[in-house]
């Protein structure tokens, strides 16, 4: 008899992102900053003391240290992960027992609820308000009246690009019993962040990524920032040896340069001011192209009749952006590459109308 998968795995379906090489790349939301050079000597300098055949330290205590001293909090409350997404599963598989409710809310980022459905959590979905926006009292009250026992969202949110401001968000803490992952991905980019204040709550855990403003999506490396009881558990539950030493080198050396970073930072929030500015003049000029949310992120999200012909013909000119059904986004990218995707975008919906 031939062996059959569970039914939960032969339900799934690989993540699918764009594939294939194009010119302008828009559509994952990355930093358009490769490493720095100096920085990049540095670590390859840096690579040759590495002990290839020890295993690295289990709780990378100089990369916390380095992400600690960075965003001003305590060690003691940060744990190290393998990127976020496994962060997100630890949370799901063991903060979490069957059949537990864990509430989702929709739009937000798709492996929220992947995770919790995989490691059979009881879903529960919460629908935004037709602009997107969070009544935070109405969700308080389904968290609750569900009986929840996790709640996870991003702030800002992915991909709606709009933010929940801070009192907000600790009003939502303070109002259920239920646990709290708030996804802080995009904060960099924001002024909201509650990091300094996660040792206050003994429901949060805050998740924090090296992917987007600080620009080092190719080593997946994420951070849980919680409450002692929290962490401590965390750290119990994660595998021994989850970061490798060269994630731990490189995120211990990224993070002592502030300046950089800094710098870097601000270039990408001028990047996305220029880019909403001009996709918002264009929304206005053409209304062939939709309507253009405001942005706390480091992309605009759109959402148009016409996104998947938009998609399709930038696409056409070597332009990757994110097609989402009714959306688009588009990350911000370097000067060049905002005016090549605006102007590509200015010509396709001027044929449209």
């Amino acid at each position: 008899m031939p062996y059959e998968l569970n039914s939960k795995l032969s339900k799934l379906t690989p993540y699918d992102p764009i594939t294939g090489t194009y010119r302008i790349r828009l559509d994952a939301n990355e930093s358009f900053f490769n490493i720095d050079k100096k920085v990049k000597n540095k670590i390859i300098s840096e690579i040759s003391s590495v002990d290839f055949n020890r295993y690295p330290d289990p709780y990378a205590v100089d990369t916390i240290k380095a992400f600690s001293d960075y965003y001003g909090i305590s060690p003691e409350f940060v744990t190290s992960g393998n990127g976020s997404d496994e962060l997100i599963s630890i949370i799901s598989s063991c903060f979490l027992e069957k059949g537990d409710k864990i509430v989702t809310l929709k739009p937000d980022f798709s492996m929220y609820a992947f995770y919790g459905s995989l490691y059979e959590n009881d879903v529960l979905t919460y629908h935004k308000n037709e602009d997107l926006s969070v009544d935070i009292d109405k969700l308080i009250k389904f968290v609750n009246e569900n009986n929840a026992k996790a709640l996870i969202f991003s702030n800002p949110c992915n991909p709606t690009s709009l933010g929940i401001a801070k009192d907000d968000v600790i009003k939502l803490i303070k109002g259920t019993d239920a646990l709290i992952i708030l996804d802080e991905a995009y904060m960099d980019f924001w002024s909201e962040s509650i990091l300094d204040r996660v040792s206050e709550f003994d429901n949060l855990i805050i998740l924090r990524t090296c992917s987007k403003a600080v620009g080092m999506a190719s080593i997946r490396l994420g951070f849980a920032i919680a409450g002692i009881k929290i962490t401590n558990a965390l750290r119990a539950a994660k595998s021994p040896y989850n970061c490798d030493a060269f994630s731990q080198l490189i995120g211990r050396i990224i993070f002592s340069e502030k300046e950089i970073l800094r710098n870097n930072l601000a270039e990408i929030i001028k990047s996305r001011d220029y880019l909403y500015s001009e996709t918002a003049r264009l929304s206005k000029q053409y209304s062939s192209l939709g309507y253009v949310y405001p942005t706390v992120t480091n992309f605009v999200f759109i959402k148009s009749d016409n996104s998947k012909l938009i998609f399709d013909e930038l696409l056409k000119r070597s332009i990757a952006i994110r097609y989402m059904g009714e959306y688009i986004r588009i990350t911000a990218g370097n000067e060049e590459e905002n005016r090549k995707v605006i102007s590509a975008l200015e010509e396709i919906i001027k044929n449209i109308e």
